[in-house]
């Protein structure tokens, strides 16, 4: 019997820092549903700001971070870069969403180069 696991636990680089001060690294994310895909794109925010879509994700998709009672998109802008990278790579992996390398050809100079095709995690 094949077991699906569901959730992954993670540990940022930096780490979290609430209003209190209190430094949350500890946390949980669980497999993103097609819901957490689409229903981000209806936000105002992600229309208005496509890069905006990683804040929306996450925030439905991390489920647990230290101590922090609720997981809101409020919390993900207040991550560091490299914890909010941190985390969107593990996004990208836990989904099944690595980078695709294709090979393209300029239509300019004809020249043939590896190009990379990022997903909707980015």
């Amino acid at each position: 019997m094949t077991v699906l696991v569901t959730e992954v636990e993670f540990e940022l680089p930096k780490g979290y820092v609430d209003a209190e001060g209190n430094l949350h690294r500890d946390g949980v994310m669980r497999l993103a549903t097609a819901a957490d895909e689409i229903y981000p794109l209806k936000d105002p925010r992600v229309r208005n700001w496509p890069a905006y879509l990683i804040v929306i994700l996450l925030s439905r998709v991390v489920t647990k971070l230290g101590g922090v009672p609720e997981i809101n998109p409020g919390v993900i802008e207040g991550l560091f870069s490299e914890d909010l990278t941190h985390l969107q790579d593990l996004y990208n992996r836990v989904n099944g969403l690595t980078p695709t390398t294709l090979a393209a050809r300029c239509p300019h100079c004809g020249q043939e180069h590896l190009v990379e095709v990022t997903t909707q995690g980015g």
